[in-house]
């Protein structure tokens, strides 16, 4: 795939409709520029509107010629008071129409139709404001594994956690064909209600927040293997790998699920159990550790496998990434639509980033950005 030259009006459009939230009083600046630019901004490494405002103030004759700018560079009160201004939901809304296309595109390029969708949460550890008694910022968000794309992103409500978000983050995704998969705190029946009434299955993990539920499949895994798995409906793969100094080898077992718990109607489609067991070499130091789940996908352990080890590349290939090349955890932004927004533009420009071809790291890639407007558009 080579990379391709957006025409800015490409981008524009997709905020056109977008009802401009700041006072009629001296607005200077087209509401679609000033996002156009912050998003920019964000791609060439700025973190909040005095980057932005920076970044757009070296690069004004570029910008000039990219986008509507009839009095000149926005300075980086503009930028503030847009993203304390503008609604997250709203804001991130204006982004599904880009996305889709992307998500088309990765899939077109990956080959893959059935993407692993990881469901997790992060935290903003330095977004706080004691003084106020203002929590941190915590997300949660939908990571298409394969694509490198992030899809939604809700915030959770201050009194509240991740189960009540996981339901509104999913909303907002395409699941059909997907596998949803999330940790133990998303293992609630509702939830996989949700993704099976959508159309795409869930792998859930299982934690001792589902504690009878739990007991009973490490119960039944149990008597397999007692019997020395001799009623067939088991499926078995081993995947080795080395590197950062160690060595890893997983075994991964998946099993029919048995009567007791299918002929429940609490967990719809339920269809598989299995459970992942990791050995780590290090040092000449041997650790094992056990991961149990439940499914909705039929028997076929490859497909069981890939979406187990693909959630966590939401961990690796985001959250780790927002935090090393963003420095997202070093965030100070203390206002609560302005945090979010920014989160969002984090995540939505790796998104691009990830998409283009070369073979750089995403460190450099977001460097190329500020050196060049070439590279950038």
């Amino acid at each position: 795939m080579s990379p391709r030259r957006i025409v800015m009006d490409e981008v524009l459009c997709h905020f056109s409709k977008l009802e401009d939230p700041r006072s009629t009083v001296n607005r200077k600046h087209p509401l679609a520029s000033v996002i156009v630019i912050a998003i920019l901004g964000v791609l060439a490494g700025a973190s909040g509107p005095t980057g932005i405002a920076t970044w757009a103030a070296i690069h004004a004759d570029a910008l000039r010629k990219l986008v509507p700018l009839p009095n000149g560079v926005p300075r980086k009160d503009v930028f503030r008071r847009l993203f304390c201004a503008l609604k997250p939901g709203i804001f991130q809304a204006c982004f599904s129409e880009w996305i889709e296309t992307l998500r088309e595109a990765a899939s077109e390029a990956t080959g893959e139709d059935r993407p692993v969708l990881a469901v997790d949460g992060k935290t903003l550890r330095r977004s706080h404001d004691r003084l106020n008694g203002l929590k941190a910022l915590h997300t949660v968000s939908v990571w298409a594994s394969e694509y490198g794309l992030s899809l939604a992103q809700v915030a959770t409500p201050e009194t509240g956690n991740e189960i009540t978000a996981i339901p509104e983050v999913l909303a907002q995704v395409e699941l059909k064909e997907a596998i949803v998969t999330i940790d133990a705190i998303g293992t609630q029946r509702e939830i996989a209600e949700q993704i099976v009434a959508s159309g795409g299955d869930y792998v859930l993990a299982l934690k001792d927040n589902q504690g009878k539920l739990k007991e009973n499949v490490i119960e039944y895994v149990t008597q397999q293997f007692d019997n020395d798995l001799a009623d067939g409906q088991v499926r078995r793969v081993v995947m080795k790998s080395r590197g950062h100094g160690r060595e890893e080898t997983r075994e991964v077992f998946q099993f029919a699920a048995p009567a007791e718990l299918t002929s429940s109607e609490d967990w719809r489609g339920l269809a598989t159990i299995g459970f992942v067991k990791l050995t780590t070499v290090r040092a000449g130091k041997t650790t094992e550790q056990v991961r149990y789940f439940i499914s909705s996908l039929p028997l076929g352990v490859k497909t069981f496998a890939r979406a187990i080890r693909s959630h966590w590349r939401i961990e690796n290939s985001c959250h780790c990434v927002l935090d090393v090349t963003y420095r997202e955890d070093k965030s100070r932004t203390r206002e609560r639509s302005a945090r979010e927004n920014f989160a969002w533009l984090y995540r939505f420009t790796l998104s691009l980033l990830k998409q283009h071809p070369s073979k750089h790291s995403l460190a450099m890639k977001r460097r190329a950005c500020g050196w060049s407007i070439e590279f950038l558009t």
